[in-house]
């Protein structure tokens, strides 16, 4: 039983033993105790006046006193005007730090056949551009989330939905086409997706001009030379032609997207994440198509003259929803209702949670209305996991006119930054050794700084700042837990044999304790809340702890031996809780830094 669960039976009863009311143990109000007061937990006692027909602190004493008489694990009590704190026994903690060491999981719950089934989306690439920093966020906060509900004692299935057709990928087709002169990623010895993404931006370069050229030659305004624009034409042109199966388009088609899935297969490895299904637009248009015709006929949609449909969601306080283009061609919504459909055939979804940017806010509001009104019974069940936009000092980032911040590069640079930041430590170590330890940490950098952030919250990404040693940082945490490694490979046959069963914890020992009793409090709080953000503070706020425990007092020069290993076994729980806690954030740990 949690030290929380024991003061709450444990008030339950004292106010049933003197004043005769019943208390449920749920209704009792625990928490730690501020800083500036004496005592490691807090009880609120104002929701006992009524039964004790006392002033707060009156009653704050005398449920204080029946507890350190009748409650084992109550030393010490004080009363600060309606607040109860109490000091839990020295023994308690160390009996509570054998039974935390004994629970190889603590913290985590570990799924049944009966848990619940949540797919988790994230990622939702288009290939006609490699992958930037905004998915390198998207990506790191879905893993994370997919690691704590599976901590949480869920089933999880990581998802994926490539944006594999539309315009935009047209727009890559056809510079390829027009100004590619038959390159591919081994003649031009690039990454498929990073050459794609070129075409991008070269499209975006001659259409600009284009535009610029009509609207100076021709005195139009930008909204007709856009409707004049013979790339434009062409490129919706190739869309029609696409999804009317024409061969030829098709098969370009299926040769640069080939170039994209190997290009983001390399980086979603070095990455970390990975996915257990992946679904392709260019499979679920159709689904959704059928959908949104059927819909028509039963009077949820309706078509308009130039033979576009559309839904109207004004009754719901919305507006009215594009779903197919006058020429037929679908939208991104008519893309996720058909989504939708199949992966519901294809897993018994409990729960679906799409990781989307906050600006999708509406899209997702329309989607869930949508299936709802389309008779799927799941439909306002959907989740949308709305996070905020991460951004660069110098500004926002622009893919088309390939302002992005690549996340190869990205991650190339959080290396260098770390290998830069760590010379000194990488002295007399094997080169290969030095690499490895630099790229776990210029890869926990990112992540970790990535993460600590409320994901609701938008956030300024400085890559400098998060290479730091000394901060709430990844490489902090990463530091600590290498330096108890180290302390721990140092003691490790006393460890094996050693007792610290006569052990008394000192304050800042029991303030250790408490802080990793807290572990399981904190990934069921990170998964309800939905935020990787609680798991990585928490580990700061750990990592700190015990660094300045580490400051304070000895640990292999102890002199006395229960002390000694009392000290190096809370220093070992707490690299194993630091491990799994940056694991739910997917960081890796060096074993010595």
């Amino acid at each position: 039983m949690k030290i929380e669960e024991i003061i709450a039976q444990g008030v339950s009863d004292a106010v049933k033993a003197l004043y005769g009311a019943e208390i449920a143990p749920a209704n009792v109000q625990v928490s730690p105790t501020k800083k500036e007061f004496e005592g490691h937990l807090t009880v609120v006692v104002f929701p006992f006046l009524k039964a004790s027909h006392k002033a707060p602190e009156a009653t704050a004493q005398e449920i204080g006193a029946w507890m350190k008489e009748n409650v084992d694990a109550v030393a010490a009590f004080n009363a600060v005007k309606g607040f109860l704190n109490l000091t839990v026994s020295a023994e308690f903690w160390r009996n509570l730090l054998h039974e935390i060491q004994g629970e190889e999981n603590f913290g985590f719950l570990t799924p049944t056949e009966d848990s619940e089934l949540v797919m988790v989306e994230y990622s939702s690439p288009n290939t006609n551009k490699p992958l930037h920093l905004g998915h390198v966020r998207n990506n790191l906060l879905g893993y994370s989330l997919s690691q704590i509900l599976k901590a949480n004692g869920k089933k999880v299935v990581k998802t994926n939905i490539v944006n594999d057709r539309g315009i935009h990928i047209c727009k890559s087709m056809l510079a390829w086409k027009k100004w590619g002169e038959g390159v591919t990623p081994e003649s031009a010895g690039k990454k498929g997706d990073h050459l794609i993404g070129d075409f991008y931006v070269l499209f975006d370069k001659h259409y600009k001009a284009e535009l610029n050229q009509l609207m100076n030659e021709k005195n139009l305004s930008k909204e007709e030379a856009e409707t004049e624009s013979e790339l434009m034409k062409e490129a919706r042109e190739m869309l029609r032609r696409w999804e009317a199966g024409d061969e030829e388009v098709r098969s370009l088609w299926k040769m640069m997207n080939e170039w994209v899935y190997a290009g983001f297969d390399e980086t979603y490895k070095r990455l970390g994440v990975d996915f257990d299904k992946i679904y392709y637009e260019s499979d679920t248009y159709l689904e959704g198509k059928d959908l949104v015709l059927g819909g028509m006929e039963k009077g949820i949609m309706y078509k308009k003259d130039d033979g576009s449909v559309w839904a109207d969601l004004t009754p719901d306080g919305l507006d009215h929803k594009l779903l197919l283009r006058s020429d037929g061609t679908s939208v991104y919504m008519t893309q996720d209702i058909g989504t939708a459909k199949l992966r519901y055939q294809d897993f018994p979804i409990d729960k679906m949670i799409y990781v989307v940017g906050n600006e999708q806010n509406y899209h997702f509001q329309v989607l869930s209305l949508l299936l709802d009104k389309l008779g799927f019974k799941w439909g306002k069940s959907l989740t949308h996991f709305s996070y905020g936009m991460v951004e660069l000092p110098e500004g926002k980032m622009k893919s088309r006119e390939g302002t992005v911040v690549d996340a190869d590069d990205l991650m190339d640079t959080m290396i260098a930054n770390a290998r830069e930041a760590a010379a000194s430590r990488f002295d007399g170590m094997p080169e290969e050794e030095a690499e490895e330890i630099a790229r776990m940490v210029g890869l926990g950098a990112l992540k970790y700084f990535l993460l600590k952030v409320d994901p609701k919250k938008n956030m300024l990404f400085n890559p400098k700042e998060s290479i730091d040693f000394n901060g709430n940082t990844g490489p902090f945490l990463q530091y600590t837990y290498a330096r108890i490694r180290s302390v721990c490979r140092k003691a490790a046959d006393e460890l094996a044999s050693c007792s610290y069963a006569e052990a008394v914890p000192n304050e800042k020992e029991q303030v250790l304790i408490q802080k990793i009793a807290d572990f399981p409090g904190v990934v069921a709080e990170a998964g309800r809340n939905y935020s990787p953000a609680v798991i990585a503070n928490y580990c700061y706020e750990l990592a700190k702890e015990y660094n300045q425990f580490y400051h304070d007092y000895s640990i292999l020069k102890e002199d006395d031996p229960a002390t000694r290993c009392l000290r190096l076994n809370l220093s070992q729980i707490v690299a194993r809780t630091l491990r799994s806690g940056t694991q739910l954030l997917g960081m890796e740990m060096p074993e010595r830094m």
